[in-house]
């Protein structure tokens, strides 16, 4: 095991590498990285069923062993998303603009790498290879510190991905995984201003307040996803019952999934019943309010504030029926974590009022929340979705691993 202060030491000395390297050896890099975790798939596989193992024994729920698990077709996505990034412009060198001053001076003001990025995470191993792509892409080197829950498939993904780096002619250690997964050990990145030009949680609500709060580093806050449905007096009825499904069933564990559903009363008895009937076949547990348990029945469970307030991450939706779109907004500015809120309707009015007036990273009208994605938003992959403003928001691509720094070229003049 690697102590910390060494892989501080390791990353600095990568990164000053890494930050000068053409876009031909990164792409290498990261077409190694692709085709070893191919040819490796059985191996990582083996490694993950110990974590799934240890997970279930634990009694994490299934939903976020979901989220940990792995085969053969997951690791393909995971290195289709690689190739992807390389496809992807070169976001390194990039001139945003520039003048000349009337005293002669020429500024310009040019992309650069951000330097080392931390990564804290939980159980999803895919964020290991994903980050660390947009991390090399980027030009950027990466400290990753994954959840124990992982540690078998983290490990042996990382040390792919190191020999795939030196492979292509970089350092190893522009890819390094902590292993030791204590809290004293996270406690420490969040204080490494000597070695982290940025960190970067990503996970439940829990450790990303946590990171927030304690870290001394610059941090974006991302992840936690109180996401929202709202189907409007003017919804079509059988896209909203698709997209609802969508949003909740298709993979629950993660922050782009529906946890709260709200309807417009005159919709509400004809739309509630087919919604249940297609969620039933999934066993999602609606908590409603009293509306909706006289629509549904008194076997509904009787929502509480907290159900509004929470990210369930599991096969439960709160469900409340409203007099208005005006109303389904005041509560979508009450709970939601500013991540991705929809609204499903066929009134073009209602469709924009809901986008103008949402304070949120991602806005929908009629599609699935979990579109939130930066392999979806045509990234490649993301290093994690922004719920803040500064400097990023939503899902985060190259752009956003990188800063400038200003160029200016006189010939003599002083001030």
């Amino acid at each position: 095991m690697t102590d910390f202060e060494t892989i501080k030491k390791q990353a600095g000395a990568a990164k000053r590498v890494i930050s000068v390297s053409s876009i031909t050896v990164r792409n290498a890099a990261l077409e190694n990285i692709a085709s070893s975790l191919e040819k490796n798939k059985r191996a990582i596989i083996d490694q993950n069923r110990i974590d799934i193992k240890n997970a279930e024994d634990a009694g994490i729920k299934s939903s976020l062993v979901d989220r940990l698990y792995l085969n053969e077709k997951r690791i393909s996505d995971i290195a289709e998303g690689v190739r992807k990034i390389i496809s992807l412009p070169d976001p390194i060198g990039i001139i945003d603009g520039g003048e000349i001053r009337p005293n002669g001076l020429k500024i310009t003001k040019l992309r650069v790498p951000m330097g080392t990025i931390g990564i804290i995470y939980e159980a999803r191993p895919n964020v290991t290879a994903d980050a660390a792509a947009l991390c090399i892409k980027s030009g950027n080197a990466v400290i990753l510190k994954g959840g124990k829950e992982a540690i078998y498939s983290n490990t042996i993904i990382c040390a792919i991905m190191r020999d795939a780096l030196e492979e292509a002619g970089l350092p190893a250690d522009c890819v390094q995984l902590v292993t030791d997964t204590s809290r004293d050990t996270t406690m420490k990145m969040m204080r490494a201003n000597d070695a982290l030009d940025l960190l970067i949680p990503r996970g439940g609500a829990g450790l990303i307040n946590s990171v927030v709060a304690n870290a001394t580093v610059p941090v974006i806050q991302t992840g936690v996803g109180n996401c929202h449905i709202y189907v409007d007096s003017a919804a079509n009825i059988p896209m909203a019952v698709d997209i609802v499904d969508n949003a909740k069933t298709s993979r629950p564990g993660v922050c782009n999934a529906a946890e709260t559903l709200l309807v417009h009363k005159s919709i509400a008895e004809e739309f509630l019943p087919q919604l249940k009937r297609r969620l039933d076949k999934s066993n999602v547990e609606i908590r409603g309010c009293e509306l909706t348990k006289m629509i549904l029945g008194r076997t509904i469970v009787s929502a509480t504030e907290n159900d509004y307030e929470v990210e369930f991450l599991d096969y439960i939706l709160a469900v409340k029926v409203v007099d208005s779109i005006y109303e389904a907004i005041e509560h979508i500015e009450k709970y939601s974590t500013g991540h991705s809120e929809c609204i499903v309707t066929d009134n073009i009015a209602a469709a924009e009022e809901f986008q103008r007036k949402i304070d949120a990273a991602a806005v929908y009208v009629n599609a699935s929340t979990r579109f939130t994605d930066g392999f979806e938003f045509g990234l490649g992959a993301e290093i994690g979705i922004s719920t803040q403003k500064l400097h990023a928001r939503g899902p985060m691509g190259l752009h956003e691993l990188t800063t400038y720094k200003y160029l200016i070229n006189g010939n003599g003049q002083v001030r």
